[in-house]
């Protein structure tokens, strides 16, 4: 048999009991217009057909390759199928997706453009759209405006910036950083490392994953996705970055958000000097110990590290706008998270 040359791209796509969604995933991979891919299909202990129907693939695709083991997790069938990836890039897919035909041809010429880029993710379209919550559909709105590395490095404590199925990354970054299980959701948590080394990942601003959304999908079933669990991994990074030199922080907002971040932050051993809020029934009050203030107020406060912790894009965007107008630098001076 003569041995098929190196893909450009693999395709990294773990699955389990995913037998009735897994062909039209795998029929969105093979139509690529980037026809240079392998598929790595990790069937991760699966009790149905996952793994007929991927061997079926693989015996009229030889770009399908499918390896078998037993149900041991999302994260160690992610290691497993990476150590099989081949190519310089992997592209991530989950089993109940689909990808557009042009994902993968426009997420490399992205990458082999600017080899800054440790990764490249895209927009996406949530589906199906009819049981479609209109908290989810603001998340897509959110994640859909984030278009550049600038802005992925400016929403990373906001929510995960990229989705994990639309990413597409560098072989040597994955190699280097990989999956890890923290109890927190490993592919923010991946994105976070990334970021805090300095590596940049960017965005191919149109929308080229089909991400599907439902009560069966892992990140509704598993603990390690809570909001509870998201919002820990936001403060540790937190902690071990933009806070690492100061034990103290300014905290802008305390509604559920925020009172939820204060929380995780000290349990990190951080805690506000000060709380910012424009409601008049909290102005002049003490929480937990910290004054209570208005944001004219951060002109005496400058120095210490700024957290902005409040829901909603609108808000964020005039909390920005005031405090662009106070000189205050998103990243060397304040952060938002949510």
């Amino acid at each position: 048999m003569t041995a098929l040359p190196l893909p450009r791209v693999s395709v990294l796509l773990p699955a389990r009991d995913a037998e009735a969604t897994l062909p039209a995933a795998l029929r969105s991979c093979l139509r690529q217009r980037e026809a240079r891919l392998e598929v790595v299909v990790v069937d991760d202990g699966s009790c149905d057909g996952t793994a007929r129907v991927a061997a079926a693939a693989a015996a009229g695709d030889p770009r399908v390759r499918l390896f078998r083991t037993p149900a041991r997790g999302l994260v160690p069938a992610l290691r497993e199928g990476l150590a099989a990836c081949r190519a310089s890039f992997v592209a991530r897919m989950d089993a109940d997706d689909w990808m557009h035909r042009d994902r993968l041809a426009l997420q490399l010429a992205t990458l082999e453009a600017d080899p800054t880029l440790a990764g490249v993710g895209c927009h996406v379209r949530i589906f199906p759209r009819a049981a479609l919550s209109e908290g989810r559909r603001a998340y897509e709105r959110w994640l859909n405006t984030i278009d550049s590395p600038e802005r992925v490095a400016a929403e990373a404590f906001v929510e995960c910036p990229v989705a994990h199925p639309g990413l597409c990354l560098r072989r040597d970054a994955l190699l280097a950083f990989g999956w890890r299980d923290c109890g927190w959701p490993e592919d923010y948590d991946l994105v976070l490392r990334l970021l805090a080394s300095g590596r940049r990942i960017g965005v191919v601003p149109r929308r080229l994953l089909g991400w599907r959304d439902g009560p069966e999908r892992l990140s509704r079933r598993s603990p390690v996705y809570t909001l509870e669990r998201f919002t820990a991994c936001k403060a540790h990074f937190l902690a071990e970055g933009f806070l690492a030199a100061s034990r103290e922080y300014l905290l802008w907002g305390y509604g559920g958000t925020g009172r939820s971040l204060r929380r995780a932050l000290a349990a990190c051993g951080r805690t506000p000097s000060h709380v910012i809020e424009v409601h008049p029934g909290r102005l002049g009050q003490r929480i937990h110990g910290a004054p209570v203030v208005p944001p004219e107020a951060l002109r005496e406060l400058r120095g210490t590290p700024l957290v902005v912790s409040v829901a909603g894009l609108e808000a964020r965007t005039l909390i920005r706008s005031a405090l662009a107008a106070m000189a205050f630098v998103e990243g060397p001076d304040f952060v938002c998270a949510a």
